[in-house]
């Protein structure tokens, strides 16, 4: 058991992560096995709605840093050409309206006071002696 207090801090940060790790590998796991389950039955409905659970659990696995980007990839993209494959096409979730926000100008800053008299020319030198 850590002694130092920072240390039993890494561990209690730790298992929270790791129960929170595991969390979302069960939920990729359990997508990942239903799709294929409905690919199974071949009903079109049903193999469109688990296949859009499975793209969202594996991009919730890559977002968490559970799975690499790259293996989330991959993932998708066989999902996709399975789905493909049975003659299903994925349906596009509606467009959702964006609603512009009014931007809050900032106030115009005041501009100093123009400078109106040109600098000096630099003095001369005298010549020097000889």
């Amino acid at each position: 058991m850590p002694i130092i207090k920072s240390a039993k801090k890494r561990v209690k940060v730790s298992e929270k992560a790791t129960l929170r790790n595991v969390k979302t590998k069960r939920t990729l796991r359990v997508a990942l096995k239903e799709f294929a389950a409905a690919l199974q039955n071949g009903k079109e409905a049903e193999i469109v709605k688990a296949e859009r659970a499975a793209l969202s659990a594996i991009d919730q696995a890559a977002k968490k840093d559970v799975i690499h980007k790259n293996k989330a990839a991959r993932k998708k993209a066989q999902v996709a050409a399975q789905a493909k494959a049975k003659g299903v096409k994925l349906a596009k979730a509606p467009a959702k309206k964006a609603t512009a926000k009014p931007i809050a100008k900032k106030p115009a800053a005041k501009k100093p006071a123009a400078k109106t008299a040109a600098k000096k020319a630099p003095a001369k030198k005298p010549a020097a002696k000889k």
